[in-house]
């Protein structure tokens, strides 16, 4: 992205008032951010974006979440929950407690699903921030198993449909997070059946589920929203002209934009959403399809709450 293109068009900015962007790291994080959370609020209030969900892969953040909306309540900051080790993988009582506390979304193991294992990614340049924790966390010696989602079988662990219970009852968002294709397929058809309501398929892009045309087509036909995030195109891990196809190709009423925003030496969480338009735009995308997209952050991200 050349430096003209690092700026949101006015055209842009005008398109993502009102949206949601439901995948934002901020701090305070183990990982280092590029803004904390009430930046971030104060930053969406002024472009008129109605809400952000914040994401650690490490820790829950409705608390955090709830502080931002005290201080801007003119944004919606939704908090969320990764079934990551650090909170005990699969463990109801923590999805259960994240519910109490306000969060709206469960994310499935990221960085410590079994399809994240090690050597999955480059040493060296684009490769996730994440991946350097889970590497000193091995070497300080805490070694753990990833956290499965599925028997020996492809089936459904008991622990995975009992937090997909807690899920549906709290009438929360769940999320694939970072896992194969196979479990995702899993995992949708085992939701639906639990009863939940919102499920999104965390970017169907990303090199480790990198899921195809006809797969994707296929998990919407079964509900599932596709994510497409900015960080994934950004950072070179699929092209920006391949993501314009599949989003034709698998149907705007199906996918909804992100950032993945908040890394040091990414551009601003704010400018994610825009900057993504503009790129959109200018290969071909219609304003159509973009608005659709739009329109469905604001849908997930109310889901639930609106009904």
């Amino acid at each position: 992205m050349n430096q003209h293109e690092s700026v949101p068009s006015p055209r842009a900015l005008a398109l993502v008032r009102g949206a949601y962007d439901l995948h934002v790291h901020s701090a305070p994080d183990v990982l280092p951010r590029r803004a904390d959370d009430l930046e971030v609020a104060r930053r969406f209030a002024e472009r008129g974006l109605a809400g952000f969900a914040i994401k650690s892969h490490y820790t829950p953040t409705a608390g955090r979440a709830r502080l931002a909306r005290t201080v801007v309540p003119e944004v919606d900051v939704l908090g969320s929950i990764c079934l990551n080790a650090s909170v005990g993988g699969l463990n109801p009582v923590a999805v259960e407690i994240a519910a109490r506390e306000g969060a709206r979304i469960v994310w499935l193991p990221t960085v410590d699903a079994e399809n994240e294992s090690p050597g999955r990614h480059p040493t060296e340049g684009r490769r996730p921030v994440w991946a350097q924790m889970q590497e000193e966390l091995r070497r300080a010696g805490l070694r753990y198993d990833p956290v499965r989602v599925v028997d020996s079988r492809g089936e459904p662990l008991p622990e995975l449909r009992d937090v997909l219970r807690v899920v549906a009852r709290h009438q929360m968002v769940l999320a694939t997070g970072h896992l194969s294709r196979d479990e995702i397929f899993a995992v949708v058809e085992a939701a639906r059946s639990a009863g939940v309501r919102c499920i999104v398929v965390t970017h169907p892009d990303f090199p480790t589920q990198r899921l195809g045309v006809h797969d994707q087509r296929q998990l919407a036909r079964e509900g599932a929203w596709l994510e497409r995030c900015f960080g994934t195109a950004h950072s070179g891990k699929i092209s920006w002209e391949e993501l314009v196809e599949v989003v034709q190709e698998v149907g705007a009423q199906h996918s909804f934009l992100s950032s993945d925003l908040g890394q040091v030496h990414a551009p601003p969480v704010e400018d994610g959403l825009p900057l993504m338009v503009d790129r959109l735009l200018s290969l071909g995308l219609s304003e159509e399809a973009v608005r659709t997209m739009l329109r469905n952050s604001v849908r997930i991200g109310r889901s639930g709450v609106d009904g």
